[in-house]
């Protein structure tokens, strides 16, 4: 009994054994599976190893590409001036760095110009760079221009007249940092807009603050003569009248640190008739009286898409507005503008063909001398050249604008041209 029981439990033991055992061992054809899978992976390695080999010895590792230094603007490339008293000019891009500002001058046969240090919307922006300083200065000297002929404008936002003491520090603070920025520059004059009551004060009030603002600067930096800008009058603005800007002077502790920039849009805008020879003296005899004539520092040449004493300040190209180009007659034969800047703010439509033409007729008129009917008839075939240049202008800009669908909308507000949003701008805030 005991002898089978063993015997069983001994072949039990057996054959499980033997089974396990044939368990456990790899099967033919599952061994032949992985050894084909595991020589596919190798083989693929090697092809991938020596595909990125050959891909590297064919192509070699590629060379950042650096952009070429501009070349320097030489004068001796740029059209001739002319050669005059009454030095007119434009108000140009600087586009790129302020440096840029001198040869965008010199393209357009301009005697002097105008620019803005910084961006005119934004209340901070960055510093001046060493190189642009370097660039600038030593570009103005080998163009010719001097420092005298350059009046920078300043920026749409600063309002000196604010009754608001934080609002008027903010704009102090960019009042300042322009001059600072003159300073760096060499340059000896800065033209900004007076300022605005906001509805919040006389206008007695304002001009006290805005002399207040200018003394304040003027101890804060060395030389540059802030330069008030005559204006079109709307709303609460200050300086549309010479009575105006003879109170701020007057309160002025320096007065070699302050003068006057005259707009011959805003004059006629703001009353000041000078399309005849005789509403000329008038206004200058009635600046004298006010202001005074030393006071005088530069003038915007502009003609007026507005009627006289309308209050509207719309900006029109030389000849085309109700000024009329007998009135610029009068002012460049005027003996008392000589050495002045006299800079162009009118459109240009992004032609400068434009703006190279108003400077070209501009410096004739200031060379005639016939009396004033033989003048005026010279005049008007001079104001044709100016209207033929706008008009291919315009067309040009208009076709391009056709072509966007992009325009974008500004509202309900029918805007003529760019002075439309700069007169929004007139230190109304």
């Amino acid at each position: 009994m005991q002898t089978r029981r063993s015997t069983r439990v001994s072949q039990s033991v057996k054959v499980t054994t033997e089974a396990q055992a044939d368990i456990d061992a790899p099967r033919p054809a599952k061994r032949l599976k992985t050894a084909a899978a595991v020589k596919e992976i190798a083989h693929s390695d090697a092809l991938a190893t020596n595909s990125a080999a050959s891909s590297s010895r064919q192509e070699p590792k590629r060379q950042r590409k650096t952009k070429a230094k501009p070349e320097e603007p030489k004068p001796e490339d740029f059209p001739a001036r002319a050669e005059s008293l009454w030095k007119v000019g434009v108000h140009v891009s600087a586009a790129g760095g302020v440096e840029n500002a001198v040869p965008n001058a010199a393209k357009l046969g301009a005697n002097s110009f105008a620019l803005f240090l910084k961006s005119q919307r934004k209340w901070t922006s960055p510093a001046l760079t060493e190189h642009s300083i370097k660039a600038f200065k030593a570009r103005l000297e080998s163009f010719g221009y001097s420092p005298a002929h350059v009046l920078p404008h300043g920026s749409y936002l600063i309002n000196l007249g604010n009754p608001d003491p934080e609002k008027r520090e903010k704009s102090y603070e960019c009042f300042l940092d322009d001059l600072q920025r003159c300073e760096l520059l060499g340059l000896e004059l800065y033209n900004f807009h007076p300022g605005s009551t906001v509805g919040q004060a006389t206008r007695s009030e304002s001009i006290a603050l805005i002399s207040a603002s200018l003394n304040r600067a003027h101890k804060a930096t060395q030389s540059v003569v802030t330069v008030l800008e005559n204006m079109a009058g709307a709303g609460n603005i200050i300086g549309a009248t010479f009575e105006d800007l003879g109170d701020i002077v007057r309160g002025v502790e320096d007065k070699t640190r302050v003068g006057v920039c005259l707009d011959t849009c805003h004059l006629f805008a703001a009353g000041y008739d000078i399309r005849t020879k005789e509403g000329w003296q008038k206004t200058m005899d009635d600046f004298d009286a006010q202001v005074g004539l030393p006071y005088l520092r530069g003038m915007h040449l502009n003609d007026s898409k507005a009627l006289l004493a309308s209050k509207r300040d719309r900006h029109e190209n030389i000849g085309m507005g109700h000024l009329g180009l007998a009135a610029f007659h009068h002012i460049l034969t005027d003996t008392r503008l000589h050495g002045l800047p006299l800079t162009l703010e009118t459109p240009s439509f992004e032609v400068e063909d434009v703006w190279r033409k108003e400077v070209e007729v501009l410096n004739r008129l200031s060379a005639l001398t016939a009396p004033e009917g033989q003048a005026v008839g010279w005049a008007q075939e001079m104001a044709e050249e100016v209207r033929t240049a706008v008009q291919y202008a315009s067309s040009g800009k208009d076709a391009k604008e056709k072509g966007k669908r992009t325009v974008k909308k500004r509202g309900r507000r029918d805007v003529d041209d760019e002075e439309e949003e700069e007169e929004g701008h007139e230190c109304d805030h």
